[in-house]
């Protein structure tokens, strides 16, 4: 599919941006009708902001503790609202066409799906199981653990659209990744497995997603 001008993508971090590093180095070839505007780390640390500065990729570094601060005594609902609405205005100021979560630690509320959604700006997120399954932190380790206890022969990665529901929006795209015995299916080696799927499923599930806007548009 051939496209007028480049989908404006912005990609939300929180770590050492192995799934970021897979964008930037598919943008001249498969992901050529996009162009990452910016990547957004709520970790200060997060080598995937020195990646995105290497490729010459403008970030910024956005974090909830000054919220949690400012809303003492401790009132985390109205502190992550606030954070997640700023967060809001951050990402349109660049007024990018997608977001993309690539392993960043943050459950999104109404605050931000919602002023994106006014703006016709879709948000997919990367999230190391089925759908369906061991859904928000620790799937990995929670699929491991319902493997030895056989429960499970395969696990997996998917793409799919962020809604409130925590890893439960409309699916683009699922690779399962099957667990075979105890003894080679450590946490370790499971986790190995899971993030040398994930660095091309993301490619796919962002190129069906520019696909899907482009039908959007053109409807």
């Amino acid at each position: 599919m051939s496209f007028p001008t480049p989908t404006r993508i912005t990609v939300l971090i929180s770590g050492n941006g192995t799934n970021l590093q897979a964008l930037i180095d598919a943008q001249p070839t498969t992901l050529s009708p996009a162009r990452i505007v910016r990547v957004i780390s709520n970790k200060k640390a997060a080598y995937g902001l020195e990646r995105a500065k290497t490729a010459n990729i403008p970030t910024a570094y956005h974090n909830i503790v000054a919220y949690r601060k400012k809303y003492e005594p401790k009132d985390e609902t109205a502190a992550r609202q606030a954070y997640d609405a700023d967060l809001a205005a951050l990402v349109l100021k660049d007024a990018p066409n997608l977001v993309v979560c690539a392993g960043f630690m943050h459950i999104l509320s109404p605050q931000f799906l919602e002023p994106l959604a006014e703006k016709g700006v879709d948000i997919i997120n990367l999230h190391p199981a089925k759908w369906g399954m061991f859904d928000g932190a620790g799937a990995i380790e929670k699929a491991h653990k319902a493997f030895m206890d056989g429960e499970i022969t395969e696990t997996g990665v998917m793409i799919h659209y962020v809604i409130a529901q925590v890893d439960r929006g409309e699916l683009l795209v699922e690779e399962p990744i099957p667990l075979v015995h105890p003894d080679d299916d450590t946490v370790e080696a499971l986790q190995e497995k899971i993030h040398s799927v994930e660095h091309k499923l993301i490619i796919r599930g962002t190129l069906m997603a520019i696909e899907n806007l482009q039908r959007k548009q053109s409807s």
